[in-house]
């Protein structure tokens, strides 16, 4: 059931014509050179062993290993699609049973049409939520600008929606954590009993920006503060990402929060998290777990210290369910009440699912130090999103939700483990507002669909439709394009929703062929939604608007300006957005300074099938993006001038008026020499740029003289 011989992974013709009897025989002949033994042993009779024996040898190797080799290669081979066609089937069907790919409903997308004006703005509230910011350059300009201290650091930036005014909005969120390796005095009571928790998060809509090119902050600073309605009452954070070694807290030292002028901030733990020490004999068992002397000898740990330990969350949730396979990324949010909260998804797996084609996933760090890159992998064949996990940041507290509750594996736990799984309805609504379709399983399930879409045999056998995961170029780099979450309604919808979408274009070529949905919001949570391009129209891919975007003379010449003056240019994810029957295409373009690790927003790239355009603004490039899609088939906006190919129109000089009298000929007189010496600068005259410049200068002198007069 696990056989690689064949066209697909499984039993196959060989196997079961050949190799199934091999088995048996070689079962067979064991049990006779066995029985012959224990006769040996009663009446000494060496040859029958020896002969029961070579038997069993004859069947490993010929009938076992030569026959097989021998009918797949002169009688399967030449009849391969015939005969291997049940087995085909069987890899199929229970391929896409083992990831649930049954589940992913194919819809016809229907005539693709070209991006119009209307189109934009029929779907105001969609644009109001496109996602400008990248998480790599966001991280870096989040511990630039939020960090605040050596010693904060932001592991990760998650995407996430919160209802803000009324409104849907989609955020970045990052969580301030404590990295003890950059505390100034690392000495045992900073590291054990100050500097024990990190302190807030920074949050940020996705679709801001300052005019510096920043993100415009909702929640920043110390302590966190917020302009919207969301308000974090709980910033303290003990139980995390970065938090991977052993605290003691309520002890009589209190603990470090956060900076505040030239003084700091300090508090004592009020939560329930960690054991409290109220015993010689508790204090005693830390001491020798941690081979510290020092939790006995410190006279600041108290009766009602609490000792935290496994405050990592990942090695928290592997120390109480092992059994679950955990997504690489969990997030923060922040509740009602504002306390925070992580979500972590977990998977039930297992490599025993017959026929089922085994893939490689990531399991996680080498070490609990999440910020090291993901070295371990597993190989399954079954693969379910069954459980969601929240970890109380403060508190530590673990729960599980079953969130499919048809998965028999999780079902099992949940019997043997009465009590630990709860149904996912029990969930608090303020964290149900958030729980989303899990990367890490889209990517497997997105990788398995571009072979397994193909249910014909046929088809399947001869590869004829076969897919792939397009590539992009994000932060100077090309590879498959990342899953990513978007708010718009998916086609035939007019209600916008929270969704992870991800294209998909023909094997070998770099077109669109089709995208996947996975859609979020709880009422629909977890539906699997294909949307099938027609084969004979063009649809670009990521990558061929890559390269519209390269080829284009004045994007491309900006790029080069801009790497060639001690900064570079980061270019961040590609986004792919249905927008009715059309598709729009936007990519943030930062710059980062070569001294300073601080990436500022400065262009947004939008295009259609028919037109590029850059702007500084989103607004500003749609705009553009729109004139293109209707006059010209390229349009590049830059700093708010549009070049649409045409030869511009000079604007009117305004005339110099002579002998001036009154203050306002005065002033219309200076501003004609201040337009005059501009167009000169621009066409290279400098003798008239001079010139110019001298006349301004004697008319704003004679203005200085008549106002003075008047006074």
């Amino acid at each position: 059931l696990y056989s690689t011989r064949g066209v697909a992974f499984g039993a196959g013709y060989t196997d079961l014509r050949a190799g199934l009897w091999a088995l048996r025989l070689q079962m067979a002949f064991m049990l006779l050179t066995a029985l012959g033994v224990f006769y040996n042993a009663l009446r000494p009779a060496p040859r029958l062993p020896l002969i029961t024996g070579a038997l069993w040898l004859f069947s490993v190797l010929v009938i076992g290993g030569v026959l097989p080799g021998v009918m797949q290669r002169y009688v399967v081979e030449p009849n391969e699609l015939t005969l291997e066609t049940p087995y085909i089937e069987n890899n199929i069907a229970l391929t896409r049973r083992a990831y649930d790919l049954e589940r992913i409903e194919a819809r016809d997308f229907g005539q693709v049409q070209d991006l119009q004006p209307q189109d934009l703005l029929d779907n105001e509230d969609v644009l109001r939520n496109i996602r400008l910011w990248d998480w790599r350059p966001l991280q870096r300009t989040y511990i630039q600008l939020q960090g605040l201290r050596p010693y904060y650091s932001f592991t990760d930036v998650d995407v996430d929606r919160y209802v803000i005014d009324g409104e849907q909005r989609q955020v970045m969120l990052g969580t301030r954590e404590l990295d003890k390796s950059k505390l100034p005095a690392p000495s045992w009571v900073n590291r054990n009993l100050e500097f024990t928790h990190g302190y807030g998060i920074v949050m940020n809509p996705v679709n801001e920006v300052t005019a510096d090119g920043q993100p415009s902050f909702f929640i920043q600073d110390f302590p966190p503060r917020s302009r919207v309605s969301i308000e974090v009452t709980r910033p303290e954070i003990y139980y995390g990402e970065l938090t991977n070694d052993t605290v003691y807290v309520g002890s009589n030292r209190q603990e470090f929060s956060y900076p505040s002028g030239n003084t700091n901030v300090y508090t004592n733990y009020s939560g329930t998290g960690g054991v409290v020490l109220d015993s010689f004999l508790k204090r005693l068992a830390f001491a020798m777990r941690q081979s510290d002397p020092n939790v006995l000898l410190n006279d600041d740990i108290t009766p009602t210290t609490r000792a935290q330990f496994r405050r990592q969350i990942q090695e928290r949730i592997r120390a109480l369910t092992p059994f679950l396979l955990l997504d690489a990324d969990p997030y923060m949010v922040v509740n009602d009440e504002g306390r925070l909260i992580w979500l972590q998804d977990a998977y039930t797996v297992s490599d025993d699912f017959p026929y089922a084609t085994p893939v490689r996933i990531p399991t996680g760090a080498a070490t609990d130090d999440p910020t090291q890159p993901v070295t371990t992998t597993r190989t399954v064949n079954y693969m379910r999103n069954a459980v969601k996990i929240a970890v109380d940041a403060y508190n530590g507290t673990v729960s599980y939700y079953v969130s499919d509750p048809n998965d028999p594996i999780i079902r099992s736990y949940a019997r043997a483990f009465p009590g630990v799984f709860q149904p996912f309805e029990n969930m608090p609504a303020d964290l149900m507002a958030h729980v989303r379709y899990p990367e890490g399983l889209l990517n497997v399930q997105a990788d398995l669909y571009t072979t397994y879409h193909m249910t014909d045999v046929r088809v399947f056998y001869n590869k004829e439709d076969l897919w792939q995961i397009p590539n992009e170029v994000a932060n100077g780099q090309e590879g498959p394009i990342e899953p990513y979450y978007v708010t718009l309604p998916l086609p035939g919808s007019n209600e916008p929703e929270y969704l992870l979408i991800l294209p998909f274009s023909p094997a070998t070529k770099n077109n669109m062929i089709a995208w996947l949905a996975a859609r979020n919001d709880p009422a629909h949570y977890g539906q699997l939604i294909v949307y099938e391009l027609p084969k004979q129209e063009l649809v670009f891919g990521p990558i061929q608007i890559e390269g519209r975007i390269d080829q284009e003379p004045a994007i491309s010449e900006q790029f080069t300006l801009w790497d060639q003056r001690g900064s570079s240019v980061i270019r961040g994810n590609l986004l792919v957005l249905p927008i009715n029957q059309s598709f729009l295409y936007i990519e943030p373009v930062y710059l980062e300074s070569d001294t300073s690790a601080l990436p500022e927003l400065k262009r947004i790239v939008t295009a259609s099938n028919s037109a590029v355009a850059m702007a500084e603004t989103l607004s500003g490039s749609l705009v553009a993006l729109s004139r293109g899609s209707t006059d010209t088939p390229i349009v590049v906006v830059d700093d708010g001038v549009v070049d649409d190919g045409a030869e511009p129109t000079p604007a009117p000089t305004p005339e110099v008026i002579l002998n001036p009298q009154t203050i306002e000929e005065y002033v219309a007189a200076a501003n004609a020499h201040l337009a005059a010496a501009e167009e000169a600068q621009r066409n290279g005259d400098w003798a008239t740029y001079g010139r110019e410049l001298e006349a301004l200068q004697q008319t704003l002198t004679e203005l200085s003289a008549v106002i003075d007069q008047t006074e």
